[in-house]
This record gives C-alpha cells, sequence and structure tokens, in this order.
C-alpha cells in the first residue's frame, strides 16, 4: 500500500476518533430538594440562637472532644476497626474498576504470533504455510456514540460514591465511640448508686430484723425491708450485665479487648458530669446538609451514576464499531520470518448494527432508567433521613437541659425527703412504711438523673454526627480525587 493511501487510511481513523465519545446519557439535574426552609419550632429556638458557632463538619472531632481517654479510644478505633477497613478496601477496589473502564477507551496493542498450516485447496496435497509475528491491536471500539465514556462515567461516579461512603463510615465510628463511651461511664455511675443503694437497705434490714426479733415492729416491715433489699440486688445484677454489654460494643468498635490504657474506669466519687464537656455546633440551615453530609453526597454521586448507565443503554442501539489491526513480519516458511522485505500490516475494521435481539437492549435501557429513579428516590430519601435526624437532636438539645435540671432538682428534694424521713422514724413519729418509700423514690431520682444527663451528652454527640462532624476535608490524605 502506497504512502498516500496509508495517510487517507490514517485521517479517517483520526477523524473517527475526534468524533468518538459523543455521550447519549440524559444532562443530569440535581433533583429539587424535599426539605423545608427551616428547622421544627421545637428545635428552631436553640438553632437560631448558636449560629455564631464553628460549623461541625469543619470542626476536628479531636477538638470537639475535650476527654483524652475518649480521644485516645477514637484513635485506635479508626486504626483497626473492620468496617472502616472495609470501606477502606472499598475504595481501592472502586478505584481499580474505574481504570479498568477508563482504559476500555484506549486501544490494546500487544506481540503477536501465528501460524498457520493447511491443504493447498489445489488438491496437489501440498501444504500451504503462513507465519506472521508483530503488534497487533484487537477489536478496539470506537466510540461513536459514547457506550464506553458513559460506563467509564459510571464507574467514576462510583468511585467517588464509595470516597463519600468512607467518610460517612468514619463519621458513625466516632459516634460510636463516643456514645459506647459515655454508656459505660453511665453504667459505672449507676452501678456505684445501686451498691450504694444496697449498702443502705442492708443496714435498714438489720435495724428491721433487731426491732421484729424484740417485737416492735411486724412481720410485715421486715418482709417490706427484705423486698427492697432483693430489688436492689436485682438491679445490681442488671446493671453489671448490661455495662459487660456496653464493654463488648466498645470492644467490637476499637477492634481490641479494654485492656491496659484502654480500660474504661470512672474515679471514684466522680460521675458523668464530672467529665470533659463536649463543644456546641451551630446548626445551620437545612440546605447545608446537601453539601455537608457524606451520605447525601454519596446518593448523589449513585444517582450520577444511575444516569450515565442509562447513556451506555441508549448507545447499545446504535451500530458498534471495532478496530483490528496488525503489523509486522509474514512469511510462508518459519525460517525466514524476519528476513528483508517480509514486512507487512493488516487493517480489519467491522461494524455491527443490531437487528434482532429479542428486546435485550430495549430492556436493558428499562433497567437503566428504572435505576435511576430508584437512585432519584434513595437521593430525596438520602435527604429526608439526614433532616429529620438533625430536628430530632436539636428538639433533643431544646428539652434534654431543661429535663436535666427539673430531674436534678427533683433528686435533691427526695434525698431532704429521706434524710427527715429517717429522723422521723428514729425518733417514733414516721412509719416504715415511710422511710421505705423515700428509700424508692430516691433511688429512683438518682438513677433518673444520670440517665437523662447520658442521653443530653449522647445527643449532643448525635448532633455533631448528623451536621458532617467528624471528617474534616481539609486535614484528610485521603479526600476524594479524580483519578
Amino acid at each position: 500500500m502506497t504512502t498516500t493511501m496509508m495517510t487517507k487510511h490514517l485521517s479517517v481513523l483520526t477523524a473517527a476518533l475526534v468524533l468518538a465519545g459523543c455521550s447519549m446519557a440524559p444532562q443530569y439535574e440535581r433533583p429539587a430538594s424535599p426539605l423545608a426552609g427551616d428547622w421544627p419550632a421545637l428545635g428552631l429556638a436553640t438553632a437560631s440562637a448558636e449560629q455564631t458557632g464553628q460549623a461541625a463538619s469543619a470542626l476536628e472531632w479531636q477538638s470537639f472532644f475535650s476527654d483524652p481517654q475518649l480521644r485516645k479510644l477514637i484513635e485506635v478505633s479508626l486504626a483497626n476497626n473492620r468496617d472502616l477497613r472495609i470501606a477502606v478496601l472499598t475504595i481501592e477496589q472502586t478505584r481499580a474498576q474505574f481504570q479498568i473502564s477508563r482504559a476500555n477507551q484506549f486501544p490494546s496493542i500487544g506481540a503477536a504470533a501465528t501460524g498457520l498450516r493447511q491443504p493447498n485447496t489445489n488438491g496437489n496435497g501440498t501444504i500451504t504455510s503462513a507465519y506472521t509475528a508483530g503488534l497487533a491491536m484487537t477489536s478496539y471500539e470506537i466510540d461513536f456514540f459514547g457506550r464506553v465514556a458513559s460506563l467509564k462515567d459510571a464507574a467514576l461516579s462510583l468511585y467517588l460514591a464509595s470516597e463519600e461512603g468512607r467518610k460517612t463510615a468514619q463519621i458513625s465510628l466516632i459516634a460510636a465511640v463516643a456514645n459506647g463511651y459515655l454508656s459505660l461511664l453511665a453504667d459505672q455511675e449507676l452501678l456505684a448508686i445501686t451498691q450504694q443503694t444496697l449498702n443502705s437497705r442492708e443496714v435498714s434490714l438489720k435495724l428491721s430484723q433487731l426491732r421484729f426479733d424484740n417485737g416492735v415492729s411486724s412481720e410485715l416491715d421486715l418482709r417490706q425491708s427484705q423486698s427492697l433489699v432483693e430489688a436492689a440486688r436485682v438491679s445490681l445484677a442488671q446493671l453489671q450485665r448490661q455495662r459487660a454489654l456496653d464493654e463488648n460494643a466498645l470492644s467490637l468498635l476499637l477492634g481490641q479487648p479494654l485492656i491496659g490504657d484502654l480500660a474504661v474506669v470512672l474515679p471514684t466519687g466522680q460521675g458523668l458530669a464530672d467529665r470533659p464537656v463536649m463543644a456546641d455546633v451551630p446548626a445551620g440551615l437545612p440546605s447545608d446538609l446537601l453539601v455537608l453530609r457524606p451520605d447525601i453526597r454519596q446518593a448523589e454521586q449513585q444517582l450520577l451514576a444511575a444516569n450515565a448507565n442509562i447513556g451506555a443503554a441508549r448507545a447499545a442501539f446504535f451500530p458498534r464499531i471495532s478496530l483490528t489491526a496488525s503489523a509486522g513480519s509474514g512469511s510462508s516458511n518459519l525460517a525466514g520470518l524476519f528476513d528483508s522485505g517480509t514486512y507487512g500490516w493488516t487493517l480489519a475494521p467491522q461494524l455491527f448494527l443490531p437487528l434482532f435481539d429479542a428486546g435485550r437492549n430495549q430492556a436493558g435501557l428499562e433497567v437503566s432508567k428504572a435505576s435511576r429513579d430508584i437512585a432519584v428516590a434513595q437521593y430525596e430519601k438520602a435527604i429526608q433521613t439526614a433532616f429529620r435526624e438533625v430536628a430530632d437532636a436539636l428538639a433533643g438539645r431544646a428539652t434534654l437541659g431543661v429535663q436535666l435540671q427539673a430531674q436534678q432538682a427533683q433528686s435533691t428534694a427526695e434525698t431532704a425527703r429521706f434524710k427527715l424521713s429517717d429522723l422521723r422514724y428514729q425518733n417514733g413519729i414516721a412509719s416504715q412504711l415511710d422511710l421505705l418509700d423515700a428509700q424508692r423514690a430516691l433511688f429512683a431520682a438518682q438513677q433518673a438523673v444520670v440517665q437523662t444527663r447520658l442521653q443530653q451528652l449522647q445527643n449532643q454527640v448525635t448532633l455533631y454526627k448528623t451536621l458532617g462532624g467528624g471528617w474534616k476535608e481539609a486535614t484528610q490524605t485521603t479526600a476524594a480525587k479524580t483519578p
């Protein structure tokens, strides 16, 4: 073939490559956000009053949590947690899948050698031989209608979605470790209260036994004292079991046992109220969630992938052009394969136009459209779920503080009531029933204070999580990037 003909063929091939990549995917438009303009009335007051702080998404967890032991537990969990490790490995998997899809846009060239021996068709019994060796390109698809490009775009969106999924996993892990740590501290405080109550009731039981033995009180008073002692032992056993369960749950999050310097121990005489406090974060506006929450960004990337798949499904209806080419030496004699003058090349384009496929391409297009509609619904649900989670946390912040103050006042009143009832009982003015009732009420009030304080602290952690806290883009080395 002359140089002019080769130039003409190369020009046609170049034009085909320039025209390739025309996408048939529908133009992406972000779905309308199904969000209210502001938070519900119950949380709106606190949200509006605290707009001056640093946004949760911009506040590193090391700055949000001031408890040194909690920060150490979070560091260990980020290094050892298996769920987070799976999320990181998923990123690597989807990155490799994207690289495969991107490589399909380019021809694959390799060394090839062939040999062929067959009887001559003239019937004289001779053998025809043909040998070739050189470079070959097999079945390279010229992407006129953007099928390969759409598949590459879908793979890229899935890769970026896995990056956002990793951020979501880290945020959830940090919040889970913090809540587990607070639960363990509350368990220990409740155990101390229960043990103290049990000791007090055992002393009262001894006094009741003594009064009964001396005929001062009835058996009814004695049995009531015994019942309260056994009730305290029941509560103690329940709390010991709950503490063990909470330890197991936190160990799973950390990926290793809570031993040594990781053991969660509440110093004697301290409670949840004595632990370092967490920073307050402003709620911002509901629309901020679209850019602050990685799970919403993940859902949008999955929507983009589904949108790109529609382009690939549409392109399947149009002709598919593939190209096979080779260049090298050819000879009918293996010994003279690389002799001078044996150079040659082949160029074999192929066009395939689907005419009948029993509805396969149409079904593929319908599947991709349905997948896109599902992704839209999942994206909208992710937004609504985020709004509900933040609204719930704001409602908790608006009410749990008031509830805690009231229960602390109730506990103080019940403490005074118990002291007065005990004094009146010792002086024979009040009955033992009044004393026992005061004991029960005080124990319940003390438990309620600890449980409400735990809810308040965990609600603060939840608000930080639901606002996208726990991942600061600027300080992370694994931030999402286009490979």
